[in-house]
């Protein structure tokens, strides 16, 4: 931000940028990205207006339940030209059930990309800093495959990193398959993903794609969050990161992930 702005001018601006945020999001819309007019926007910023959006959606009635990490592994990074990771909030209105058509009027989806996700569950408190993977591993009840559908209200995903945090992290929807597993059964570096689309092979990875290990990334996220004086809640959904390259989806497709011992997930998108 410039530095001649007071502070209550850039708490004004903070709250005028996640306005027009909130309403892109309400509407199904577009808009410029907001380092188009403002370019000396800092992440600092883009959190505070991140913050400020997911207020309105509250004061609307929207619960949060849960978190989500964006933009973890180098092929997400590379496609979308942004080279750190985020965060961003999961509200009850954005999850989706696991084989269900989503209605792209109904989610107001606008550009809608799919995810292939390792999901936790937590079964306790984690505050940072000072989290470790090894801390993440004992306080997560179970893990679960996940579609998540990001999405941008930023015209034509031309965003840098102000604009994707700015914006909830770009996240659009989400759906949780049935299948729970402890996640100290398995080795999450290792699990290996499979996506399709309409059948055909679409996406493929591995855990280790998301900083090398998904508990490590849930560190990181509760880490970061600490510093915000943000808690993860027992209960809560932490979405780890994409496994594999962003899948643009729309009405007419059908998408489904296979997670080697996790399980599976399907969604199909209409109008």
């Amino acid at each position: 931000m410039p530095e001649t702005l007071t502070a209550s001018a850039q708490q004004q601006l903070h709250e005028q940028l996640a306005q027009r945020l909130y309403e892109a999001l309400r509407d199904g819309a577009t808009i410029e990205p907001l380092t188009a007019h403002h370019p000396s926007l800092t992440i600092e910023d883009a959190y505070h207006i991140s913050l400020r959006a997911l207020n309105l959606r509250q004061e609307k009635g929207e619960r949060i339940i849960g978190k989500k990490i964006g933009v973890t592994s180098k092929a997400v990074q590379d496609m979308l030209n942004v080279h750190q990771p985020d965060f961003g909030f999961l509200t009850d209105k954005m999850q989706v059930e696991d084989g269900s058509d989503v209605s792209m009027r109904a989610h107001k989806l606008i550009q809608p990309r799919a995810e292939g996700e390792i999901a936790f569950i937590l079964a306790e408190d984690l505050t940072g800093p000072g989290i470790t993977a090894d801390d993440v591993l004992a306080a997560t009840e179970f893990v679960v495959p996940c579609f998540e559908i990001v999405d941008s209200r930023i015209h034509n995903w031309q965003i840098k990193i102000q604009d994707t945090v700015a914006d909830n992290a770009s996240c659009g929807v989400f759906a949780l398959g049935k299948q729970r597993i402890s996640p100290r059964d398995l080795d999450l570096a290792k699990v290996e993903l499979n996506m399709l689309k309409n059948g055909q092979p679409a996406g493929h990875g591995f855990g280790s794609a998301v900083q090398g290990h998904p508990c490590a990334a849930v560190a990181w996220l509760a880490n970061t969050l600490g510093e915000f004086g943000i808690p993860f809640r027992k209960g809560e959904i932490i979405l780890s990161g994409a496994l594999a390259p962003l899948v643009p989806v729309g009405p007419g497709d059908e998408i489904s992930l296979s997670l080697s011992g996790l399980g599976t997930s399907t969604l199909r998108f209409v109008d």
